[in-house]
């Protein structure tokens, strides 16, 4: 039987693929661009959600593509063995859904339209499903929010502080593999989502200047107080939805993850290999 996966090319993929390689089943992994196959990996050219080549055999889908895309496909996809499904959403579902920016709450609510469409499609397959809710996730120097920061004052020698004091959880991508890898074999987990963050909560400015401390090269830091955070959330629109939340906790309870797929996320300690893709 089959593994087949969406989005191996991700940060999360980065470590997952490897881990599934090594349980001797076969794995299949779509990809938009080529990939030289692997001993237990292959590579197939193909997208979602409507250029998916057909994969006979799946025993076991893993997704950590585009969750609308995703459940889009696998509404109208045949999968004669009900093969188990585990997909990474968003804590955006929930930490969005109150937003001052209607396009973070249209967001929000695709998420968890998303989410729904998803059990309704496993519903009709028999198939048992797990989605996976992580928080800011990082460490393959793939993120779209620690790295970039990260990268632009390597360049600049230069690194924000902002003085914010909302609570952080940031997920090593490592972990959310073995979450996923865990939930394969873990029934228990079936119809659940399961928010996960990583093993430590800290505020947004100890945040900032761990992912400081971690740099290769020295930054000057560059103090930005409040007042000047509340004048570019009223004066910029498109900063005012990541400003807005620079005071808001964005944390997860990992009790029920932990207990089911018994997986213990590790503190935010980053090096500078987290920075580097």
């Amino acid at each position: 039987m089959t593994v087949l996966v969406f989005g191996g090319s991700s940060q999360i993929g980065r470590y997952l693929l490897p881990l599934l390689a090594a349980r001797d089943e076969p794995v299949m992994v779509l990809s938009r661009t080529a990939h030289a196959s692997t001993d237990g990996v292959t590579w197939l050219s193909g997208q979602l959600p409507d250029a998916v080549p057909r994969v006979d055999d799946v025993s076991a889908i893993v997704s950590f593509g585009p969750l609308n895309w995703f459940a889009k496909w696998l509404s109208t996809a045949t999968l004669p063995h009900a093969p188990r499904v585990i997909a990474v959403s968003s804590m955006s579902a929930e930490s969005k859904r109150a937003s001052e920016v209607s396009v973070e709450r249209d967001l929000s609510q695709l998420i968890r339209d998303s989410e729904a469409e998803l059990a309704e499609a496993c519903a009709r397959h028999g198939s048992a499903w797990t989605v996976l809710r992580p928080t800011l996730i990082y460490g393959a120097g793939m993120d779209k929010s620690l790295t970039p920061i990260a990268q632009r004052a390597m360049r600049l020698k230069v690194f924000p502080l902002p003085a914010a004091g909302g609570m952080r959880q940031p997920v090593h991508a490592q972990d959310l593999a073995h979450a996923a890898l865990a939930a394969l074999d873990k029934p228990a987990s079936a119809g659940k989502v399961l928010a996960i963050g990583g093993g430590e909560q800290l505020t947004v400015g100890e945040l900032f200047a761990r992912v400081r401390r971690s740099l290769p090269v020295d930054t000057l830091p560059l103090p930005l107080p409040a007042w000047l955070l509340r004048l570019g959330r009223r004066s910029v629109a498109g900063l005012r939805g990541p400003l807005s939340r620079l005071e808001a906790d964005l944390v997860a309870d990992n009790t029920e993850m932990t207990r089911l797929l018994g997986v213990q996320p590790r503190p935010f300690r980053p090096d500078a290999d987290c920075w580097r893709s």
